[in-house]
């Protein structure tokens, strides 16, 4: 199960919630029910991605659960399907019709992303969506810039992971690593803010780095994790310029756990 929904990845899901709820000055009890809603969409997202990616896995990545026998298809899909139920009445219950509002086009995003509409924009668009998510109930426009940069961060993460099996060319990383100092420079401004954009930049720069210099299949997938695995570092940095420095710096934390979970149960 844990390998079915990428449970490390998790971690990198509430800081969406928490930095629009801080940039639309939204904070409040209900936002930590809205982050839990936002991990139950992305877990049913990763387990119907690999329901519907079972025959192409079985060629390419053996190891995941399904090839691999050790969860059934029909499985796989009836959790997907009951982890996305579980998220759109937990973030109902949470911010009431103006969650609902987001949560159900997030949901329809994520099923669209895995069913087919395999463009990093609509992966991307999933993730801002996370982030209006947590904005639901305060001033959405706030929340416009982190919702961005988040959905700038996501682009680059998924155009990376598209060359995962079978390596790219230097052109990509070089176009993702050009990105990713952009989103940095947009996720910066105070002192708080700067100093986790700067640790971001330098934790996902480094192997797109790498990647650039030697573009294997496997330097691109240590892209594509350290993507994930330092998206809290963004999230924290954007927490922080929204005025809730010492609330960033938690949110960031949740970075170097992932790391370590991720060394038990692969986040890609």
């Amino acid at each position: 199960m844990a390998e079915l929904v990428r449970a490390p990845a998790a971690l990198s899901v509430p800081g969406d919630v928490i930095a629009g709820a801080a940039a639309a000055r939204n904070l409040r009890v209900g936002t930590a029910g809205l982050a839990g809603a936002s991990v139950l969409l992305y877990w049913a997202g990763m387990a119907a991605n690999d329901w519907a990616d079972r025959a192409i896995d079985l060629k390419e990545r053996p190891e995941r659960p399904i090839p691999s026998g050790r969860v059934p298809a029909p499985a796989a899909l009836a959790i997907a399907a009951g982890l996305t139920t579980a998220g759109v009445v937990v973030a109902g219950l949470a911010g009431g019709r103006k969650a609902l509002n987001v949560a159900l086009p997030l949901a329809g995003a994520v099923w669209a992303y895995d069913l087919g509409a395999r463009h990093p924009a609509v992966m991307a668009a999933c993730r801002a969506l996370n982030v209006l998510l947590g904005a639901s109930g305060g001033d959405l426009r706030r929340a416009v810039w982190p919702a961005a940069t988040v959905f700038a961060h996501t682009y680059t993460v998924t155009a990376l992971s598209g060359s995962e099996v079978h390596g790219a060319t230097p052109e990509l990383p070089k176009r993702t690593l050009a990105g990713t100092a952009v989103i940095a420079a947009a996720a910066g401004g105070a002192p708080a803010s700067g100093a986790l954009a700067a640790w971001y930049a330098l934790q996902y720069g480094r192997p797109q780095l790498a990647a650039v210099q030697e573009p294997s299949a496997t330097n691109i997938r240590t892209s594509v994790g350290a993507g994930i695995l330092n998206l809290p570092a963004l999230q924290g940095a954007l927490t922080a310029r929204a005025g809730a420095p010492l609330l960033g710096l938690a949110v960031a934390a949740a970075g170097p756990l992932a790391r370590r979970l991720a060394r038990r149960v692969s986040p890609t």
